[in-house]
């Protein structure tokens, strides 16, 4: 019973977290369609060809390369070819394709500079309990959101 209430206290949290969210944010996001960009530790002259990644998305994105400032780099950037009205839930959900595109931003980085990518490790504290299935939840929904 007691794990029933503390389940059902931390779905009605993030309920009224999601709706402060929107509220907050709503007609002040950025627009859709944005450049998102990584910054890749090689130079331009030796940057080579699209990674797999985002080469499985060149139907769908714009991808452009310039050299990062201060000679740092590459600056490897990409979006969406359609507007998207993503929001919120499509966010929270999944579906969002932005989110297929900064993961792909992020593998594309990993598979330049290392020449493999990189998975996050299973979280230890991802027990069946409510605060465990919460960071579950937010591990597996982390590689397509947040800041590249």
């Amino acid at each position: 019973m007691k794990r029933a209430l503390a389940t059902a206290a931390a779905l009605v949290g993030a309920g009224v977290a999601v709706r402060r969210l929107r509220s907050r944010t709503a007609g002040s996001g950025p627009e859709p369609n944005r450049w998102l960009t990584v910054t890749v530790n090689r130079p331009p002259e030796r940057f080579g060809e699209l990674p797999a990644p985002l080469a499985r998305l060149a139907d769908h994105v714009e991808i452009r390369t310039a050299p990062a400032p201060g000679g740092k780099g590459t600056e490897l950037a990409a979006r969406l070819r359609e507007s998207t009205a993503g929001g919120t839930l499509e966010r929270l959900t999944g579906d969002d394709p932005r989110q297929r595109v900064r993961q792909a931003l992020r593998e594309a980085k990993s598979l330049i500079e290392t020449g493999e990518i990189f998975q996050a490790d299973a979280p230890a504290t991802a027990r069946r309990t409510p605060g465990g299935k919460l960071v579950a939840l937010a591990t597996r929904r982390a590689g397509g959101e947040g800041r590249l």
